[in-house]
């Protein structure tokens, strides 16, 4: 006569061990579509949509770069409650006068809240428009232009905080200072 031994509590089986597969794998998988997701939807990725032909651009748009510095025309931008003023002078603080003067407010993850203001011309080489700010940073891209041809263009990048406009980049140079601050 055999004795049969009975097992008793927790038996692991295969089943068992197909599911903790199941539930790993599903763990990582979620995750992965998750991110996927946010980092898809959050921004494109795109600086510029063919870069051969940028960089068959580049050696005209630096030589305009140059030249656009050799001016000595500088740029100063204020944004303060929903106030976006700009101004362009001369190192010798003489005012200079655009035709067009346009500022691209570009979060620098995200597309949702960009937009563009055209300033109008307020006199003594400044440019302003009424227009709401939300808080936090921005890269404002800054393009003056008189005659058809771009006089000013640069892109500081700021931060805007309890109504005050905080410059953050601190190597952000003014054309016609040198490269110093």
């Amino acid at each position: 006569m055999s004795v049969r031994e009975e097992k008793t509590g927790f038996v692991f089986t295969g089943r068992h061990m197909a599911g903790v597969m199941a539930l790993f794998f599903g763990t990582i998988i979620s995750v992965n579509i998750v991110m996927a997701y946010f980092a898809s939807s959050t921004w494109s990725g795109l600086v510029v949509p063919n870069t051969y032909v940028a960089s068959q651009q580049f050696n005209a748009k630096a030589s305009a770069i140059r030249e656009m510095l050799a001016s000595g025309i500088r740029g100063e931008l204020d944004v303060s409650g929903e106030a976006i003023r700009y101004r362009l002078t001369l190192p010798v603080d003489q005012p200079v006068a655009a035709d067009k003067v346009t500022a691209h407010f570009k979060r620098p993850v995200g597309e949702h809240q960009d937009f563009v203001a055209e300033l109008s011309a307020l006199g003594g080489g400044l440019y302003g428009v009424s227009h709401a700010v939300l808080p936090g940073e921005w890269i404002v891209e800054i393009i003056a232009v008189k005659d058809g041809k771009t006089i000013m263009h640069e892109a500081p990048r700021i931060a805007l905080a309890g109504g005050r406009m905080i410059l953050l980049d601190e190597r952000h140079e003014h054309p016609g200072e040198g490269g110093k601050k």
